[in-house]
């Protein structure tokens, strides 16, 4: 049974957070730092409460459940950690104002549907090492996709000359741009080292059930790849560093769900 009131006060969290950071979108000044902490301990708090709700769930005597919704709602809390953790070193905190609802509606639908698909057994710590760095790799590269959004957003209103309370609410444009590369780097590292540990511990990658998220992986992390090397060899930045982010991790989120999506909810396997 999947418990009703972690996961309900987890959903207020979150939106208490969300609704935080909108206040300081809306005032247009960077928030004191007493508010500032105020969101960090409310999102740790739902993050915490999150964890203890899913576990549970997740980790059975059978093994480790990862049907659709569960996953879903793993890679949430996955991105709302890593979030809120590069929050205490650099001023990335904003994006939660995307990232908490998505966290409290992945609780909604896990309590609304919680159903159960085995997919390895508790021995089984090579496959559970490897969905835990491509759930890492996944995570950081959709707070890139976001980052890239946001510095869009950022960079055509300096341009346009409308310097409102949104963008004085955020870093320079420099800031902003060097962590988005900074979170595409560390993405794509994990993103390597996922495909490597599933060509070492899966027994087939290219098995009938993996070889859609195989080569759709493949393409996300060739995306990468040339975005790294072109803001290397080129300076590529901008809306060109903004499409090959939003590509790359469309692959993956393709490749991560998708086919998952298709399997469970669709085909009923």
């Amino acid at each position: 049974m999947t418990p009703l009131l972690p996961g309900l006060l987890s959903v207020a969290l979150y939106l208490l957070a969300s609704t935080l950071l909108a206040v300081r979108f809306a005032r247009g000044s960077l928030a004191l730092r007493c508010q500032r902490n105020q969101i960090l301990l409310t999102g740790f708090a739902a993050v915490f409460i999150h964890a203890g709700f899913l576990y549970p769930g997740i980790m059975t005597a059978n093994g480790l459940n990862l049907a659709f919704f569960y996953a879903i709602s793993l890679a949430a809390l996955t991105t709302a950690l890593l979030l809120l953790a590069s929050s205490l070193f650099q001023p990335v905190e904003n994006l939660g104002i995307v990232v908490f609802p998505l966290a409290a509606i992945s609780i909604i639908l896990v309590l609304l549907i919680p159903a159960q698909r085995i997919i390895t057994d508790p021995t089984s710590w090579q496959l559970d090492s490897h969905i835990l760095i491509s759930l890492l790799a996944y995570s950081i590269l959709g707070l890139a996709a976001l980052q890239a959004v946001l510095l869009a957003i950022q960079d055509r209103q300096l341009r346009n000359r409308q310097p409102g309370g949104f963008i004085r609410s955020l870093p320079p444009l420099s800031v902003m741009e060097s962590l988005l590369f900074q979170m595409i780097a560390a993405g794509f590292a994990l993103l390597t080292l996922a495909l490597v540990t599933g060509a070492l511990f899966l027994e087939d990658i290219y098995a009938q059930h993996l070889v859609h998220k195989t080569i759709l992986s493949i393409f996300a992390w060739a995306v990468f790849a040339v975005l790294l090397w072109g803001r290397w060899r080129f300076g590529w930045r901008g809306r060109t560093a903004l499409r090959w982010t939003i590509g790359g991790f469309m692959f993956l989120m393709l490749a991560y769900f998708g086919s998952k999506f298709v399997l469970e909810l669709i085909l009923a396997r």
